[in-house]
């Protein structure tokens, strides 16, 4: 189970701090010494070079993008602030806390990215009883699919659905819901809150199978005396900025006088990261 945050701007480039404030920045990285068990990032930048020019190699590119991840906590690792400072038209960061005892590897860590597309996930895809999605032979997508996102989780298979829908021809907010669907066919009760990103579209989602606390992550929070910040712990919020949006899971202060909404249960945010026009409608 993680922390997602993740934002977009059309006016210009921002950082993560810009998006959410220094209170709030420091908030979220104050919750990795909980989700201690890595960090990443994805962000797309607009270019310092000329754009579409032919200097050898392909055309340059209008914008850039920049991938980290690591099994160091973001409060230990000097990397997070260097890219929480780092100005981006779209970012999306991900804090970890390792669920069913999946292994703590660099190909784990998110979010991931294939296709152009990248992807971070906050839940558990498990059975009743506790067998997670990765045991799982009766699914939908191929091993090549799930190869794809270089990824060996839950989450990356959950990700692997989403392109299996995408290269069946859907648009990828259809492409999203269809993978959460086809998933909840088997696992109805699991967590699919996820973020979801190209240099066209940004995509929230809240569709959490139940809104109760788990004893493991209720254990967890205890140990560290922060029980209070895991009471809305399956809640997702977004906040409309200048030219943008900002979508949040729990973990920090979200007022809603500061313009904080949450994000209903089975519901999609949408935005186009050109205009930075979104809607949120329900899950199909």
């Amino acid at each position: 189970m993680c922390r997602l945050l993740g934002y977009i701007s059309t006016r210009n480039d921002i950082t993560l701090r810009d998006a959410v404030g220094s209170a709030q920045l420091d908030e979220f990285k104050e919750i990795s010494r909980i989700h201690n068990d890595g960090w990443g990032t994805s962000q797309i930048s607009t270019t310092h070079r000329d754009a579409q020019v032919n200097d050898g190699g392909a055309p340059s590119p209008a914008a850039f993008e920049n991938i980290y991840r690591t099994t160091e906590p973001a409060y230990l690792d000097h990397n997070f602030e260097s890219l929480a400072s780092t100005p981006a038209r779209s970012s999306i960061f991900h804090l970890r806390l390792a669920s069913s005892n999946l292994p703590l590897i660099p190909e784990n860590q998110q979010p991931f990215t294939a296709d152009g597309i990248s992807f971070a996930h906050n839940g558990d895809i498990s059975s009743e009883d506790g067998v997670n999605l990765v045991h799982n032979p009766d699914i939908t997508v191929s091993p090549y699919e799930i190869a794809q996102t270089g990824g060996k989780s839950d989450s990356a298979i959950y990700f692997a659905h989403i392109l299996h829908f995408r290269n069946a021809g859907f648009a990828l907010d259809k492409a999203v819901e269809h993978a959460i669907a086809t998933l909840r066919e088997q696992y109805a009760n699991s967590s699919y809150n996820c973020l979801v990103q190209t240099q066209n579209q940004f995509i929230a989602v809240n569709a959490t199978g139940h809104d109760r606390l788990a004893d493991r992550i209720a254990e967890v929070y205890d140990a560290y005396g922060q029980r209070e910040k895991a009471a809305d712990y399956r809640v997702i919020r977004y906040k409309q900025i200048d030219g943008g949006v900002v979508v949040a899971s729990s973990g920090f202060e979200q007022k809603e006088d500061e313009g904080w909404e949450e994000l209903p249960v089975n519901h999609i945010l949408v935005a186009d990261v050109a205009t930075g026009a979104f809607e949120v409608r329900a899950l199909n």
